[in-house]
């Protein structure tokens, strides 16, 4: 079996640059070297098993603002939308919807599972 090393450094296919490439057990042991190096703005590669895992990038935040109002005179709310349901009350007073509308709840009637005895 073929040891990787811990760092290597290969280009990067879509920079034509270098980016380093490092195993996860050497990722542990320099993790603050690493962060460091990635806020800086470089592109670091953590592989497992010789393979590429995950990539370390800068958190860059967003410089576009939000505009508010996005969904203005696309959303209608229904004049009744905060009125209580008296479905819903039933169920937190400890009844059924049913027994609130008058109408009876109708259960399956279930087989015995005794055996009686002849």
């Amino acid at each position: 079996m073929r040891a990787t090393p811990a760092l290597t450094i290969r280009p990067d296919q879509t920079r034509l640059g270098p980016m380093k490439v490092i195993n996860i057990q050497a990722a542990k042991t320099h993790l603050s070297r690493l962060l460091e190096e990635a806020a800086a703005g470089e592109e670091i590669v953590i592989a497992k098993a010789g393979r590429p895992y995950v990539k370390l990038v800068p958190c860059v935040p967003s410089t576009t603002t939000r505009s508010l109002g996005g969904w203005e005179g696309k959303v209608e709310i229904a004049d009744d939308f905060d009125q209580p349901s008296p479905e819903i009350e039933a169920l937190f007073e400890g009844g059924s919807p049913a027994s609130r509308t008058g109408t009876p709840r109708k259960t399956p009637a279930r087989p015995s599972s005794r055996k009686k005895n002849a």
